[in-house]
């Protein structure tokens, strides 16, 4: 059993999922790792090699969102029906989940699970966009997982614009760590590779084109994720990758990779919107009433530092912004309509108004 163990720990097993294990009948089935997910069907990895896994019937009818079914990182336990394929019976409670308002839809995407620490990446140059940084810091936040920036490709900037770039990151954000990387002269990718601990899971998030895959593909030795370049005519990144998948380095290190995101939909995230915006949470205890939105009040303590400039600007829309978002996906469907009509009654209001003034 012991040595079951140990060799599960080199897939990320660890003592948070030791007593769901014990209580398990390991005769008759096996714990896995979900390492893949492409469209219903899994890639399940355990002590004796890789399966191509499914779900049972009964767990599909039985599933009530999306968080139901496996995700990548998750632990499973496996019944093999032969060398190459196995039966899914059954999810560990998760330790992190890295999850995402998928578009316009109801519930939520999950990036993936289990994860130690997320890597949020992005290029210098026409990328860099603090307001992005502080969408991805909420989600990971939410999932109780340690977050790193990576700031990719530095080779194209000027050593003094990257300094004004690193200066903005430390300036907005307090406390996070830093790894400045490029595959071209491969700066930073021995501090990138020490940094990534043995039986630990890290997750790389970041937009099309940013270097996820490529930097992952330097880790790894080899060139085992395909890579394109950015699009000369957009300036946008192209979906190279377009699953979530696991690898595993020969340091025993283990990362995710996962597609582009050009968008990340906050949702259901109040809570860790306040921990990120720790400076404006701090200031809101000193607002006038217990409810104020940071709008319009008066005696709101937030406006007043955004007033005397002590709050940064760009700080503080933000903040409105993805508050005002997760509010909206937090609503069940008749608030949504009942608020779509009465802006739709104010939108009417308005252009009365207007017209009044133009006759």
């Amino acid at each position: 059993m012991n040595t079951e163990k140990n060799e599960l720990e080199r897939l990320g097993y660890n003592d948070f999922f030791e007593p769901k294990r014990e209580s398990l009948d390991l005769t008759q089935c096996s714990i896995a790792r979900v390492i893949a997910e492409h469209k219903g069907t899994y890639r399940a990895k355990n002590t004796n090699g890789e399966y191509l896994a499914k779900i049972t019937g009964k767990h599909v009818f039985n599933a009530k969102r999306r968080e139901d079914f496996p995700a990548v990182g998750d632990w499973v336990v496996i019944t093999m029906s032969d060398e190459e394929t196995a039966i899914i019976n059954e999810i560990f409670k998760r330790k992190t989940i890295l999850s995402k308002k998928h578009n316009n839809r109801k519930g939520a995407q999950i990036i993936a699970t289990n994860i130690d620490v997320a890597f949020i990446v992005e290029s210098v140059g026409r990328d860099f966009n603090l307001n992005r940084f502080e969408r991805y810091l909420v989600l990971i936040n939410e999932g109780n997982i340690k977050p790193a920036i990576i700031l990719n490709k530095v080779d194209l900037i000027s050593s003094g614009e990257l300094d004004m770039e690193i200066e903005q990151i430390k300036e907005r954000f307090n406390d996070i760590d830093i790894i400045l990387t490029s595959t071209i002269t491969e700066q930073g990718l021995d501090e990138l590779f020490e940094y990534i601990k043995k039986g630990r899971t890290y997750c790389f998030l970041g937009s099309s084109g940013v270097g996820k895959s490529s930097l992952i593909n330097k880790l790894l030795g080899k060139s085992k994720i395909k890579t394109s370049e950015i699009s000369s005519a957009t300036g946008k990144g192209k979906h190279t990758t377009t699953s979530r998948e696991m690898y595993f380095l020969e340091n025993g290190g283990i990362v995710i990779d996962n597609p582009g995101t050009r968008e990340v939909g906050i949702a259901e995230v109040t809570n860790s919107i306040e921990n990120v915006f720790d400076e404006i949470h701090t200031l809101s205890k000193d607002c006038k009433y217990a409810d104020c939105t940071h709008t319009h009040e008066s005696g709101c303590a937030v406006l007043r530092a955004l007033d005397n400039k002590s709050l940064d600007k760009d700080k503080y829309l933000n903040y409105i912004r993805l508050k005002k978002e997760a509010e909206h996906y937090e609503m069940d469907d008749v608030e949504k309509r009942g608020k779509d009509r009465k802006f739709g009654k104010f939108i009417k209001r308005s252009l009365k108004e207007l017209k009044k003034i133009d006759e």
